[in-house]
């Protein structure tokens, strides 16, 4: 599996499009919001000739679904995330209209997943796993063979995410943290939301909020 990262909008929201060796591809977290951003990400992928097959998020604060519509519109795509995520989604023009930034409201959650689900495409397999605290119902997506770890907005590098957005909750991100991502090897690279990769073991013994 390849994971190709693409940093975009006021955010610098990290999205993601993952794909393997049949030309399938997931598109995780579109943060997409101009033409020049759509244009990055499906030049993308018609250059290494994908077929996206799953639009995903990790959880739906407006940094991470501002390319939603656009994907799910151009690629015939329903959204995946955890149904507790909802409410988050719908607040999406609100927040949006806080922070003056251009929003095409994303469409609803069209297949839930939850702890333990298995999402496929290609010769790939993402286990979910259920992390919140950031937000009411954040999950990650494992690929076991590869190690990697697609974080969303829970773990950062030397951080984590923050607790004081509406549903967010410190002792329930530390406990996520503890008892999922760091049940996971240490040589498993993570891949946040926002900023450089990582590694769970770094994280173990560096990161300020978890040691």
């Amino acid at each position: 599996m390849k994971i190709a990262i693409f940093t975009f909008n006021a955010f610098s929201e990290n999205g993601f499009v993952i794909y393997d060796e049949t030309k399938e591809c997931a598109i995780i977290d579109p943060g997409c919001n101009n033409a020049e951003e759509r244009t990055i990400l499906t030049d993308f992928i018609e250059a290494n000739g994908l077929t996206p097959k799953l639009l995903l998020n990790t959880h739906c604060h407006i940094d991470h679904i501002l390319g939603n519509k656009f994907v799910a519109e151009k690629y015939g795509l329903k959204l995946t995330s955890h149904k507790g995520e909802q409410a988050v989604l719908d607040s999406g023009i609100i927040v949006s209209g806080m922070y003056n930034i251009p929003y095409d409201p994303s469409p609803s959650i069209g297949i839930y997943v939850d702890e333990g689900d298995i999402i496929s495409f290609g010769n790939t397999q993402l286990e979910v796993l259920f992390v919140p605290g950031h937000s009411p119902a954040s999950i990650a997506f494992y690929h076991s063979e590869s190690k990697s770890l697609i974080a969303g907005d829970v773990l950062f590098q030397g951080s984590i995410g923050r607790t004081d957005l509406p549903g967010g909750d410190f002792d329930t991100l530390i406990a996520s943290i503890k008892n999922k991502f760091f049940l996971l090897d240490d040589d498993v690279q993570v891949y946040p939301g926002h900023g450089e990769k990582t590694t769970i073991g770094i994280e173990k013994i560096s990161n300020p909020f978890l040691r």
